[in-house]
């Protein structure tokens, strides 16, 4: 098969890498790729929210799968693009079609959603710029912390949790009246704190049946000991360690099972990737969010850990054979750490050349924001590069992936050094 993937980062690089080992595949391509995937496939110069450019590609390229990795396109409705174009509808694409997409496209369809399934969440009121006071009213009626999504996609970054009700009234007039996340706060979902710790979970469905994949672990804040600014993930961990098998049992009947029949029932068209992100609560699971796509920088430890060939699954995804396929998961730890540009998630430059690339020998290092420049590999955003390691314990791992940062250099390369500080 010619294969497709769209996108950029570590998660792309990953996707880009694992269907690389299949015997299945006969062409890869990435639109736009990275550095990382200009070594394992043919870049093309297309952004992913560019349907006519990609069009044009698969047809010129004759391709018969599209593996969507980020959000945008998928939300933009890039898989009823295919579904609608006569010269397109027989290429497979990975990613839910637009309307199940509104599950990470709003965080009030999502709220919607799980209270019609029963699915356990947080309690939640949204509200506009019409209806601001209202949500003055509500935040006084909350307990701190004080927890702000934009209802619509802000790059991972739309969520505010703040402990001073006053704070929280500004940043809500903020979000609401002064567009600080853009389009994405119109309109603003207010919801109670859940105190426990958090742990994502991955399921592939074909819209029929679903396998879950291993749990992971990410860490957004900027700073060690989780704090500072929110950013895209600064490392992640698999399988996550509290995650006993009563507990995976509770997620599957109480949220998986019910989410996979609420997109059935509702007739939400699902071939994909359905990110669940999760905090335990005492025992119980409760979500947080959903995403319509694999994590990042969670698919840089699930993928590797993934035996069963990548593009046999995806094949089964498009034919509605899931059921048929049986996941073969390495029984070892898999972590990895995110190298990000100094400044990051703020302001930082691009262009600082990345030494020592070469060197590593027992990680893998996943290229996200880099790219090929006058035969060096540079910095070209701000989360740079995702290195992963193997260990028979996660804190074996995190020390091989530790070690193996310490023979890579950039300008003002940042990094937390403790991913799995709380486990």
């Amino acid at each position: 098969m010619n294969i497709l993937v769209l996108g950029s980062g570590g998660r792309e690089h990953t996707f880009a890498w694992k269907i690389a080992q299949s015997p299945l595949c006969k062409s890869l391509f990435v639109a736009p790729g990275n550095s990382g995937t200009s070594k394992i496939a043919v870049n093309l110069p297309i952004a992913v929210t560019d349907f006519q450019a990609i069009k044009n590609a698969v047809i010129k390229n004759k391709i018969d799968m599209v593996v969507v990795g980020p959000e945008d396109p998928l939300v933009q409705g890039i898989h009823d693009f295919f579904l609608n174009d006569d010269t397109l509808k027989h290429v497979t694409v990975i990613g839910p079609q637009k309307a199940a997409a509104e599950l990470e496209g709003s965080k009030e369809f999502a709220k919607k959603f799980m209270m019609r399934h029963n699915i356990p969440t947080a309690a939640y009121e949204s509200f506009t710029a019409a209806n601001l006071e209202e949500g003055y009213a509500f935040l006084e009626k909350l307990q701190a912390p004080y927890v702000l999504k934009a209802d619509g996609l802000a790059a991972g970054k739309g969520v505010l949790i703040l402990n001073d009700l006053e704070e929280a009234k500004t940043e809500l007039k903020h979000m609401l009246v002064d567009s600080k996340f853009g389009n994405a706060s119109t309109k603003v979902v207010i919801e109670e704190f859940l105190d426990g710790i958090e742990l994502s979970c991955f399921v592939l469905t074909d819209g029929k049946d679903y396998k879950i994949l291993p749990t992971a672990k990410d860490y957004k804040r900027i700073g060690e000991g989780d704090t500072g600014l929110n950013t895209g993930g600064m490392g992640a961990i698999s399988p996550v360690p509290f995650a006993t098998d009563d507990f995976l049992q509770k997620i599957e009947t109480r949220i998986v099972r019910p989410t996979i029949e609420g997109l059935k029932k509702d007739n939400l068209p699902y071939v994909g990737f359905v990110f669940i992100g999760l905090i335990k609560v005492g025992d119980d699971p409760k979500v947080i969010e959903y995403n319509v796509r694999m994590g990042d920088p969670e698919t840089e430890v699930v993928l590797p850990r993934l035996k069963t060939d990548i593009v046999e699954i995806f094949k089964a995804m498009g034919n509605e054979t899931l059921s048929e396929i049986n996941l073969d998961i390495d029984s070892r730890a898999a972590t990895t750490i995110m190298l990000v540009s100094g400044g990051y998630p703020e302001a930082y430059e691009k262009g600082k050349e990345i030494i020592g690339l070469e060197t590593i020998t027992d990680s893998i290092p996943f290229h996200a924001g880099a790219q090929l420049k006058d035969g060096k590999i540079v910095t070209s955003g701000g989360r740079v590069m995702a290195i992963t390691s193997f260990g028979d314990t996660y804190q074996q791992a995190i020390k091989k992936s530790y070690h193996s940062i310490d023979k890579l250099c950039f300008d003002k390369m940042y990094f937390r050094k403790d991913i799995g500080f709380d486990l």
